[in-house]
């Protein structure tokens, strides 16, 4: 499971997945994006030697997974949200004092 490096989610190194269990984990809408990015960040690498920008790709990549694999549902709304706010649209909010209050804080 480990890919050359390990990542880091706050102090404790977490490996970093290979490239084939990143992407069996992501949404079917979220590969396309997933497999030229990661053929990109090889060509990158090849020209450079360098495997650094390959590697952030992943660990970037293994974040999505992981808000996919938790939580498909909001993972999705998120998107929908990021979509509409990157074409000019709004998002509906809610006041702070509501969002604590239905979080428990």
């Amino acid at each position: 499971m480990v890919f050359a490096s390990a990542a880091f989610c706050g102090d404790l190194p977490v490996p970093v997945s290979a490239p084939r269990e990143i992407r069996a984990a992501l949404l079917g809408e979220e590969i396309a994006d997933f497999d030229l990015e990661y053929r990109q960040a090889l060509a990158g690498a090849a020209e450079t030697l360098d495997l650094s920008g390959v590697l952030t790709m992943l660990r970037r990549w293994q974040r999505v997974a992981w808000s996919s694999r938790d939580n498909p549902d909001a993972h999705r709304r998120m998107l929908g949200h990021a979509a509409r706010l990157g074409a000019g649209g709004e998002v509906a909010t809610e006041p702070w004092q509501q969002t604590r209050a239905r979080l428990g804080l």
